[in-house]
């Protein structure tokens, strides 16, 4: 039995996050969630929206599955998801971007791999008014972090027989910033002389991605540009229902959907779920690598996990945004019953 912290979060996210607890449970995997609340309901009852119990569970697990929380715009209280991301020094943001069977896409075998760095740039959140109506934001680039998510980029690439990384930027613009995150990344490129490598300005990339996504392999991409892009890339294959992520540290994963709260359609129970049904696969998988794990019995849950959600894709039951009326429980309750 493995413990795992489990953060619901607000508006879709404990809709599709009881439908991962459900598949998880069918797969066999043998999981003990702990779970806990952030955002505004902490806020509420703690007064922060990180309570000190929620960080100190992930950090004796080492493993947190989270639901969607929401951000307020313009306003309110700062991002958990990046707030989480540097208490726990999760650096790396791993999206994987595969089409899936009978979901539309321009490119039927489209399997890319978007690595993006997760603690610093813009996303760093120093903002301050210089006076009335000017408001400057610093964005941080470091050697260390740059060289790190580079690193993590060309060790994931070798690991899973990934032929080329490719590196996006806008340092002929940002010389200063953006030059030293792609000095940094080639640096480390020259230990891996099996995988390809090559680098490209971020609206350019964001242009081939669109025209020729079956050019890239694995992107490697600074905090903000790695985000947009991520979104990009799922609208390729069918939007962020339908793909997972990861934040990853030296000992620890915390495993939640791209997608976010979605409260215009919280408590209809209409939520895709895939996207966080594919976060618990690799959540899963995840464990598999850990060395006091259960390795074969982890890594087989994933496998089935995934292979559910292909027949599903394939010939059950789909939901609104992909094209069909099913419910969020029907779509989990068919994923349960394909394991």
């Amino acid at each position: 039995m493995h413990r795992i912290t489990l953060i619901p979060g607000d508006g879709i996210g404990p809709e599709v996050a009881s439908a991962v607890v459900r598949i998880i449970g069918a797969s066999g995997a043998q999981i003990e969630w702990e779970e806990h609340i952030a955002g505004q309901q902490a806020l509420d009852k703690y007064g922060k929206t990180l309570p000190d119990e929620l960080i100190e569970s992930i950090r004796r697990n080492q493993v947190g599955l989270k639901g969607p929380i929401t951000t307020p715009v313009g306003k309110g209280f700062t991002s958990v998801n990046v707030g989480l991301r540097k208490a726990l020094d999760l650096y790396a943001n791993l999206r994987p971007i595969r089409a899936l069977p009978n979901i539309p896409c321009r490119n039927p075998d489209l399997n890319i791999v978007i690595v993006r760095e997760n603690t610093e740039s813009l996303y760093s959140g120093i903002e301050h008014e210089v006076v009335p109506g000017v408001i400057e934001s610093l964005k941080i680039i470091t050697e260390k972090a740059s060289t790190m998510i580079a690193r993590f980029a060309f060790e994931f690439a070798k690991s899973e027989g990934r032929k080329k990384i490719t590196c996006t930027h806008k340092a002929n613009i940002m010389k200063m910033s953006d030059g030293l995150f792609i000095r940094s990344v080639h640096a480390v490129s020259e230990g891996y002389p099996e995988i390809a490598y090559d680098t490209q300005i971020i609206d350019a990339a964001c242009m081939n991605l669109v025209m020729k996504p079956e050019n890239f392999d694995v992107l490697v991409l600074p905090n903000l540009y790695g985000d947009i892009v991520s979104d990009l890339c799922a609208g390729l294959v069918g939007g962020l229902g339908v793909v997972g992520a990861a934040n990853l540290g030296h000992d620890i994963g915390v495993f939640e959907a791209v997608h976010g709260s979605a409260p215009d359609i919280a408590g209809q129970g209409i939520a895709n779920p895939i996207g966080q049904i594919w976060c618990a696969a690799m959540m899963l998988e995840f464990l598999g690598d850990a060395p006091d794990a259960d390795t074969q019995r982890f890594r087989s849950a994933a496998a089935a996990i995934m292979k559910a959600i292909e027949h599903v894709c394939a010939n059950g039951p789909r939901t609104g945004d992909m094209g069909g009326k099913a419910k969020t429980v029907e779509m989990g309750k068919a994923i349960a019953e394909a394991i």
